[in-house]
């Protein structure tokens, strides 16, 4: 009904940038959120960036000032720009919307299936 693909990940030597992509597509009406998710092995999945259709920003600590959240036409797309990039962000990176579907109103949250991001020392 909704797909989020990815594209962007790779391997990148330290100090290095990556630019992540996220386009939506399917039967949307519109999307109110959008961000990046990112789970390390071993770890937890936990939040990188959000950016909401007013164009509202949310970081994680671990990122500012590094990391930049951006969306393109209609939060049809959604972007990160990983600027000096730690072998501490290496992760497998995912990307989140919460959805309203077609025109019945209710919300649903989906997942793109993530892009492997490895920075190497």
């Amino acid at each position: 009904q909704v797909q989020l693909v990815e594209s962007g990940g790779g391997l990148v030597q330290a100090g290095g940038s990556l630019r992540l992509s996220c386009a939506a597509s399917g039967n949307i009406f519109s999307i109110d959120v959008m961000g990046w998710y990112r789970q390390a092995p071993g770890k937890q999945r936990e939040l990188v960036a959000t950016i909401t259709s007013g164009g509202s920003t949310n970081y994680a600590d671990s990122v500012k000032g590094r990391f930049t959240i951006s969306r393109g036409n209609f939060m049809s797309t959604v972007y990160l720009q990983m600027n000096s990039l730690k072998p501490e962000d290496t992760a497998v990176y995912y990307c989140n919307a919460d959805v309203v579907v077609g025109l019945r109103g209710s919300k649903d949250n989906y997942w793109g299936q993530g892009t492997q991001v490895t920075v190497s020392s």
